[in-house]
């Protein structure tokens, strides 16, 4: 029996096995960023982090524009943040912050400019990408 013990306790107190358990349990994955495509150059997106730019960039964007301000919610990561992880991987990032129903026409007009001079690819995001394809609706109509 001490024996069977003896043996229990070493299979599991393995440093070798107990790194690769802890590995495997605290490894963070990156989760694939799901779009909704509104148009052929126009995508939107929930909250992303900085560790999916790279995947986004894979895709084939090469614009990444935030219309989350700042602060809106808990545990959202800053734009600067954002940017810096998007530029590291190859897109341009801008901030055009829109708060929750109340795009005015000339903010509308200011995305229009914006898209208009893009190249590629946009992915625009928010908390949950209804509010990027309604400001892009919008920007459409002015």
């Amino acid at each position: 029996m001490e024996r069977a013990i003896s043996q229990f306790r070493s299979m599991f107190l393995d440093h070798d096995m107990l790194k690769r358990l802890f590995a495997l349990f605290t490894e963070k994955k990156t989760k694939m960023v799901a779009t909704r495509k509104i148009d052929t150059q126009f995508d939107v997106a929930g909250q992303i982090a900085p560790d999916q730019a790279a995947d986004i960039a894979a895709r084939g964007y090469r614009t990444l524009i935030c219309m989350r301000p700042d602060n809106e919610g808990f545990n959202q990561p800053a734009f600067s943040d954002v940017k810096q992880a998007a530029e590291t991987a190859g897109m341009e990032a801008i901030y055009f912050p829109v708060v929750p129903g109340s795009m005015a026409a000339d903010q509308a007009r200011e995305l229009k400019a914006i898209l208009a001079g893009r190249q590629g690819p946009v992915l625009a995001y928010c908390a949950s990408g209804n509010r990027c394809a309604a400001a892009y609706e919008l920007s459409r109509r002015v």
